[in-house]
């Protein structure tokens, strides 16, 4: 028989259909009493609201009870190397507020961190809500994440950030929890809760200034046991190389194919291209070199997914970042290599697609681990 707490409760009212104490007393296999005392316990924090009289059979109506998610408010940041996108979100994740900060990471997280603080703040004062009305904030780093500390961990393009503390950073201007990952796990759950929560194996793909991928498996975001899972953008591609990566290795896949790589290999060309974003305006502007640079990358790319796709065998890969702006170039570079060399069972039923909302995926995704992680106590 099933048991159940204040948060089997909350978690069923969360999926947002209205219940019965009867319902949620069969659902859970839990007396009537006992679903009474939980849900008076969420009422009082004002998480459970009770709506009208249900439609009863015979009888006394019965009272339908749904969660609250106007209870408060939660923050939200995707940082990235060059800029962030940032919002504020309900407690059923209905973004509220959203805007794009142009920001370098490279300036430290004190600077950086007050930056995202102040937006917020802005934010919240254009909602006409205070910092009483928050209730937790997510952030995604851009670079490898101690997930149970939320500390990053000698991130190669983030210098001054190593080791920093940045839930008591940021709970020092919110006195509120505060979850930290790396970015692209974030993107990752924003996809999958958002777009494609029937899949139960999906791989989501950021390729921007640096490369990297966020895991589902078997219905769970996976971090590996450090936090350091999907850290492709690292894996050599290219034996004998003298481009040297950002993170003192050379021929990673990230000096090549990521928006960097492929702005630098247009520079040895005789091109002003400096980033991700210059990138994609001479993809798209027609440049031949550029597209023809862009293809190649969505190959090497593809090839190291496809070794992926023979481990995890995932039945979506989603596509993301600056980079995949550019249109169906990239996009076309990675099919032909992950089609080319993954075997048949793998990719039968495989698709490849490019995320639908690339600068909100990441505030969603954000928002979602802060709110399971709050409202899981």
């Amino acid at each position: 028989m099933a048991t159940t707490d204040n948060h089997d409760v909350l978690a069923l009212l969360r999926e947002g259909r209205p219940r019965t104490k009867t319902e949620l007393a069969q659902l859970t296999g839990q007396a009537r009493s006992t679903i009474g005392i939980r849900l008076d316990a969420l009422l009082e924090r004002g998480l459970v609201t009770i709506l009208d009289e249900a439609v009863s059979t015979g009888g006394r109506p019965s009272l339908s009870y749904a969660f609250n998610a106007k209870a408060g408010v939660v923050l939200a940041a995707d940082l990235g190397a060059t800029h962030a996108y940032l919002g504020v979100t309900d407690l059923a994740g209905e973004i509220l507020a959203h805007r794009r900060e142009e920001l370098a990471i490279g300036d430290g997280p004190v600077a950086v961190l007050d930056r995202v603080a102040d937006a917020w703040d802005d934010q919240l004062v254009g909602l006409g809500l205070t910092a009483a009305d928050v209730r937790g904030a997510g952030l995604g780093l851009p670079g490898p994440v101690e997930h149970s500390t939320g500390r990053p961990v000698s991130p190669p393009i983030m210098p001054g950030w190593d080791d920093f503390d940045v839930p008591a950073y940021v709970a020092g201007r919110f006195d509120v929890p505060v979850l930290v990952d790396n970015d692209v796990n974030i993107l990752a759950l924003g996809e999958w809760t958002e777009r494609y929560p029937d899949e139960t194996d999906l791989l989501v793909v950021k390729v921007a200034t640096g490369i990297g991928a966020g895991l589902v498996c078997a219905g769970r975001l996976s971090r590996g046991a450090q936090g350091a899972a999907g850290d492709i953008g690292h894996i050599q591609v290219a034996a004998e190389s003298s481009r040297v990566c950002r993170c003192g290795q050379s021929g990673c896949l990230e000096a090549y194919a990521s928006g960097r790589g492929i702005a630098q290999s247009l520079a040895d060309l005789g091109s002003a291209a400096a980033t991700s974003d210059d990138v994609v305006e001479l993809v798209r502007s027609g440049d031949p070199e550029a597209t023809r640079l862009s293809r190649e990358a969505g190959r090497l790319i593809g090839e190291v997914l496809s070794a992926c796709v023979a481990i995890l065998n995932p039945g979506r890969i989603v596509v993301g970042g600056e980079m995949a702006r550019s249109g169906e170039t990239l996009l076309a570079g990675i099919r032909e290599a992950i089609y080319q060399r993954a075997q048949p069972l793998a990719t039968r039923q495989l698709s490849v697609v490019t995320m639908q909302d690339p600068e909100r995926g990441g505030v969603r995704g954000a928002a979602r681990m802060a709110l399971d992680a709050i409202l899981a106590a």
